[in-house]
């Protein structure tokens, strides 16, 4: 039993044992001791309560703490069991406030570091406000930080606008904005909406796209010099050989019918690898020194008809079935370009469908947020996790005879339309996007 309980064990037993002589003295009429005796009963019984108001006012301070997260006090335990549990229960809180203090620090610090702009935000009273918000999406569109999501209407009111137009679902596109009334950058935007039964929280990221297109084509960069590098050892190292073995040759006094014939065999070999090393260099030059295309307000309906058009005896002769959903859209292109970038496509879903029983090819037209999208997709065996971030590599291929540049030439001819050449994996098989501005 601890002190206090036992202190008021002892009051108690005192103010009955008290009432009970103030009663007998009452019986027999001695009213000075009922007075004196009913004085202590009272004054017994006061203490006693005074004693359990104490232990109720401590414990109500510790569960106020608890409820403010006022973590400063430093409460001990007495031997009450109500304020033993409350002592237990404020320091267990305690301990899971600082963890979830840590771990929000933490995760502020990672978010804090991405090159990717990121804003949340989180919905009270059917009103969305900015739960969390890092440098990079602040810096990217130039604004400061505020609590509240309305007031960001008038400092980025196109971006606000798309967001609003999203209604607040998951969504994923490419947008231009312009900042500050400079001139418009493309941005990659997702958006995506997560809730539980007590929270509702709206998840934007916004991305450069030149940002990205910078990074690829460093990657890609670091990846086509290994690619050469690979390329031109595996063409010289043997040539190299030869040509010793030639040189040791015609250093002898007399050449023998069967040094002769080594020589000949060996300029044979010299003669096959400077060709492939010829047709290597000649691909390259295709991709580096890709022409500025001639723009003109084209049909890309008529352009892909022309594409369709031109291998027509392919998609016969493999049974392939063509779909087309063609829209009428212009757009600002260079029209054989084009079309050779369609070929090359076209051509690579040839090759996809070429073990599937049923073969389909499709092709749509749709336009979207002053973009006009042509995506082909086919329903073969689709591109490994492994190599789909080698696709547009120059000189990277699967197939036998290829040359590996089709894909890199398709995404160049792209991206010197101002536009881009995205691979999305499917279900069954694959597709790639092209994507033109209006």
């Amino acid at each position: 039993m601890s002190k206090n309980n036992y202190l008021r064990f002892i009051y108690l037993s005192l103010a009955i044992a008290s009432g009970i002589l103030c009663y007998h003295f009452f019986l027999i009429e001695k009213w000075i001791n009922v007075l004196l005796f009913s004085t202590l009963t009272l004054i017994l019984i006061l203490l006693v309560n005074s004693s359990f108001l104490s232990q109720i006012a401590k414990t109500e301070r510790i569960v106020q703490s608890i409820i403010k997260k006022d973590f400063s006090l430093f409460p001990k335990q007495e031997g009450s069991e109500l304020i033993n549990s409350s002592v237990q229960l404020y320091y267990q809180s305690k301990n899971e406030h600082l963890s979830l203090s840590s771990y929000k620090l933490l995760y502020e610090s990672i978010l804090d570091q991405m090159d990717i702009g990121l804003m949340i935000l989180s919905e009270a009273d059917k009103e969305w406000k900015v739960f969390y918000v890092n440098p990079t999406f602040l810096n990217i569109l130039e604004i400061p930080k505020y609590n509240s999501w309305k007031l960001y209407a008038s400092k980025i009111p196109e971006f606000y606008r798309i967001i609003e137009e999203t209604n607040y679902e998951s969504s994923q596109d490419f947008l231009d904005i312009s900042i500050r009334q400079n001139a418009k950058q493309s941005f990659s935007l997702r958006t995506k909406q997560v809730k539980n039964v007590q929270h509702s929280f709206y998840i934007i990221t916004l991305e450069s796209v030149q940002k990205i297109i910078e990074q690829k084509e460093k990657l890609a960069w670091n990846n086509l010099m290994k690619v050469i590098s690979h390329e031109l050892l595996n063409t010289l190292t043997p040539v190299n050989s030869l040509i010793q073995n030639l040189e040791y040759i015609s250093n002898q006094d007399t050449v023998s019918k069967e040094d002769q014939e080594e020589m000949k065999e060996s300029l044979m070999i010299i003669t096959s690898k400077s060709k492939e090393l010829l047709n290597f260099v000649d691909n390259y030059r295709q991709v580096a020194e890709l022409p500025k295309p001639i723009l003109r307000n084209v049909s890309l309906k008529k352009i892909t008809e022309s594409a369709v058009n031109f291998l027509k005896h392919e998609f016969e002769k493999n049974n392939i079935q063509l779909v087309l959903d063609l829209e009428e859209h212009f757009v600002s292109a260079d029209v054989k370009m084009i079309e050779r970038s369609l070929i090359n496509l076209y051509l690579n879903a040839i090759f996809a469908v070429s073990e599937k029983e049923q073969k389909m090819i499709k092709t749509s037209i749709k336009s979207q947020n002053n973009r006009v999208i042509l995506t082909l997709t086919d329903n073969g065996s689709g591109i490994t996790n492994e190599i789909k971030n080698k696709i547009f590599l120059p000189f990277f291929t699967t197939r036998d005879g290829g040359s590996g540049i089709g894909l890199t030439l398709s995404k160049s001819i792209m991206e010197a339309h101002g536009g881009y050449l995205i691979y999305h994996s499917e279900e069954e098989g694959s597709s790639f996007e092209m994507w033109f501005l209006q």
